[in-house]
This record gives C-alpha cells, sequence and structure tokens, in this order.
C-alpha cells in the first residue's frame, strides 16, 4: 500500500443523499478462469466467486464483485489500517494462484476510491449523469454495474434499499466527487 493521501476530505449532505469515502479499503483484482482457480479463490476467501454477470457474493470479511466472465473485485468489509502494506489474504491468493499460473491477484487499493452514497435520491443523481437505467437495479441487493457518470467509469454496487458503494479510479475521484456534490445540491 503506498501513502494514502485521500482526494476526498470531507462528506457531503444534500437533499437527502449522504456521500463519504471509506479509506482504506482492501481492493483486489481476480483474474482466472480454470476449475483450480475457483477452487482455490473460495478456500482462500470462503465464498464462492459469483459467475452471473452484474452479480457480487459476500462472506462476513469480504465481498467480491462480478466485472466479466474471468475478473472480479474483491473488497474488504471492513476499513484496514492506514499503515498495512501487506494484506494476507492478498498474500495468500498470490502464492497459490498467480505463482502457479491458475490466474493473476492484483492489488488495486491505491487505484480505486470508494465512495458510500446513502439517501433516496442517489438513483435520482445518478439518472442525471449515467445512460444506465437504473430502474431493475435499485431493487435487486447485491446486483452491480459498470458504467459511466459524467463520463467517468464506475462500478456501482448495490449494498441495500438506498445504500450503494461507487468505486471511481483515483485520478478522476475529486472531478466526480465535485460533480456529485453539484448535482446533489440541485435535486
Amino acid at each position: 500500500m503506498l501513502n494514502y493521501n485521500s482526494p476526498i476530505n470531507k462528506e457531503i449532505k444534500h437533499n437527502d443523499i449522504s456521500i463519504k469515502e471509506f479509506s482504506p479499503i482492501m481492493k483486489l483484482n481476480l483474474r482466472g478462469k480454470k476449475r483450480e482457480f475457483f477452487t482455490t479463490v473460495g478456500k482462500h476467501l470462503d465464498m464462492i466467486l459469483p459467475t452471473e454477470a452484474n452479480t457480487s457474493s459476500s462472506s462476513s470479511k469480504l465481498t467480491s464483485i462480478w466485472l466479466s466472465p474471468d475478473e472480479w473485485m474483491v473488497i474488504s468489509n471492513e476499513i484496514t489500517k492506514k499503515d498495512t502494506k501487506k494484506y494476507d489474504v492478498e498474500e495468500n491468493l498470490y502464492n497459490d494462484i498467480s505463482k502457479t499460473n491458475l490466474g493473476a491477484v492484483i492489488d488495486v487499493t491505491d487505484h480505486f476510491v470508494m465512495l458510500e452514497l446513502e439517501g433516496k435520491n442517489i438513483y435520482e443523481l445518478f439518472a442525471s449523469g449515467s445512460p444506465f437505467n437504473f430502474n431493475e437495479f435499485k431493487e435487486k441487493k447485491g446486483s452491480t454495474t459498470q458504467t459511466l457518470l459524467n463520463n467517468i467509469d464506475v462500478i456501482i454496487q448495490n449494498k441495500g434499499e438506498n445504500l450503494v458503494n461507487l468505486f471511481v479510479r483515483r485520478s478522476f475521484s475529486e472531478h466526480l466527487y465535485s460533480w456529485i456534490n453539484d448535482s446533489a445540491s440541485r435535486l
């Protein structure tokens, strides 16, 4: 983990929407498609990776988000210490998957910023800047999507009624956060 400097330094609250960053949260990118890959990942994560498009699965400590037929993002359900340099789960997966050529394990903790959005107007906010139709998405807890929000690539995960996690690349996070603040204030 790099020296984590958050580009987001305050919580936004407008028109029944609150937005805050959760940091640092461990984020791993997993890639693979062999049967042994799935068995090894399941053993280490204590969960089965979702194989259906735009879904997620969770255990007590981790959540995995489907990104493509052979790619997932695994995130911690808990905030980790800022001075943490290694994660046991990453090291174990790397040793048993990457080193054995079953797939790839990459730490993307510093690559993505995770925002939590909560409130009854979050889907109105999304509709103002995204081409994605959130009608079915908002009804299914655990559903995920990769879409554009204000022309920025994001990953959105439905955590429950009026509660979502939004993942954005660090380099775009400040701009997106500013747009969210401005758009939420106008709803």
